[in-house]
């Protein structure tokens, strides 16, 4: 129940993401696409599990279930995807903004701009990303994305944060690996910035019943 399960999601997030990346590499040294998917694909669980164990040797932390959970909730996404369907028709994505909260907290919420960027929760949004067109609406371009995100605000501690709430969004995003290139360079760029969500017009619901527009948001 800590942080609105904010770091859970960061978990999926980030073996999803390592799973996408470990597909690629595994390609790119030659492996064949079932060896790619099932081993280059299982490298986030792999290396969070990994941490998950030296945690539950630490009196500071202890194993958490639920991270494992998730952990393979994300491979699972990655996995399954390509499996059935040779394609990453959904993303998992991440942004991230400054707030002030981390100025009250900064030994737990980060002091300079990185730490804050990636402890500070209030400020953090996971995204899943879908494609329209390649789930055959041809109407869309094949780079545009349509994405919900989860998020939560005003928490300074991990529990027990009155006023606190969290955060619904939908708004547009790109696919950008979904660009046709020819260029070796740029499809490198494409396939690092689809781990980002781009900054763009964003519906924000609240859980405290708040409604909110960005015009542009990340």
């Amino acid at each position: 129940d800590e942080w609105y399960q904010m770091d859970k999601r960061g978990h999926g997030y980030s073996s999803f993401q390592l799973g996408r990346a470990g597909h690629a590499a595994f390609r790119w040294a030659g492996f064949n696409e079932g060896v790619s998917t099932w081993v280059g694909g299982s490298v986030g669980l792999l290396y969070l599990g990994g941490i998950e164990y030296l945690d539950g040797h630490s009196s500071a932390y202890g194993f958490s279930g639920w991270d494992m959970a998730a952990n393979t909730a994300g491979t699972a996404l990655f996995v399954g995807q390509q499996l059935g369907w040779h394609d990453q028709r959904m993303l998992l994505k991440w942004s991230s903004h400054l707030t002030d909260y981390a100025l009250q907290r900064p030994d737990v919420l980060g002091s300079s701009v990185a730490e804050r960027l990636l402890k500070d929760y209030n400020g953090t949004t996971i995204w899943l990303s879908a494609n329209p067109n390649a789930f055959g609406w041809n109407a869309m371009p094949v780079w545009l994305n349509f994405s919900a995100g989860l998020g939560a605000e005003g928490m300074i501690h991990a529990t027990d944060n009155p006023g606190s709430y969290r955060q619904f969004y939908l708004a547009p995003d790109i696919a950008f690996s979904r660009i046709r290139t020819r260029s070796k360079l740029l499809k490198t760029v494409f396939f690092v910035l689809d781990a980002l969500k781009m900054p763009a017009p964003t519906l924000e619901f609240r859980s405290n019943g708040g409604v909110r527009g960005h015009w542009l948001y990340f």
